[in-house]
């Protein structure tokens, strides 16, 4: 199950995973991102049929609730999680909104506790299981304009260490990927001199294609994984090393 897979590394991580023969819950959030993700369940089922999509927003509880009673119905298990849904909006701290630090803090933190908890009931069950979140170099670096993203992101990286040392010595294991600057549909709206200087800051001198981000998930979510436990590997250019 992969969550926020309508588009960007989201859809990039469940082709992948299709073409490797898992059978992929493309969860999106809304009406606005049903047809994208239609159209992500389209190239997934070119190698998986058993495939299929479910609108949640994972920032309310109960809606995950069902989701996760609605797939566990349909498979019985849930193998691999990948919380991946996020948003992005920008403000100064002295002029951010509470709305604007709640609303993305309750995705992207929130979605992540409220996932992991419902599927971990089942992998607890079945004695198995592969968790990997989405966090982000920024949580190391910092960002200004993106106070609320870095914190929840931070987070994350956090909530993700105090799992590992409850799931320790199960069958379970949960990592997080933390992505650098990658050419998803929200920097395909930056300009082009704001783009150059993030790749001007980054080593490599470039800003990492969606592919280039996705073998950190297959890889954690393989047996070739199995000794990673609470890490961060992060696919950055070198923009920040961990």
């Amino acid at each position: 199950m992969i969550t926020g897979a309508s588009s960007g590394i989201g859809a990039g991580v469940a082709k992948a995973f299709a073409k490797e023969g898992a059978q992929v819950i493309i969860n999106y959030p809304n009406d606005e991102e049903e047809e994208n993700a239609g159209n992500v369940l389209s190239a997934v089922s070119e190698y998986s049929e058993s495939s299929m999509i479910i609108k949640t927003d994972v920032s309310s509880p109960d809606q995950v609730c069902k989701m996760i009673e609605m797939v566990e119905g349909k498979y019985k298990t849930i193998d691999i999680l990948i919380n991946n849904a996020g948003i992005a909006t920008s403000a100064p701290i002295h002029e951010m909104e509470t709305d604007m630090w709640t609303e993305l803090l309750s995705i992207h933190l929130n979605g992540t506790f409220y996932c992991t908890r419902e599927c971990l009931r089942i992998m607890y069950k079945n004695n198995y299981g592969r968790i990997i979140n989405t966090a982000s170099q920024l949580a190391y670096k910092g960002s200004a304009g993106f106070a609320h993203y870095t914190a929840a992101k931070g987070a994350i990286i956090s909530f993700t260490r105090s799992l590992s040392l409850e799931i320790g010595k199960k069958n379970i294991r949960a990592n997080c990927v933390a992505p650098g600057a990658t050419m998803t549909r929200m920097l395909s709206e930056v300009p082009t001199e704001i783009l150059d200087g993030i790749k001007a800051s980054i080593p490599k001198g470039s800003i990492a294609d969606i592919n280039e981000i996705i073998p950190a998930y297959l890889f954690l979510a393989s047996s070739d994984g199995d000794h990673f436990v609470g890490q961060t590997i992060s696919p950055n250019g070198g923009d920040h090393f961990l």
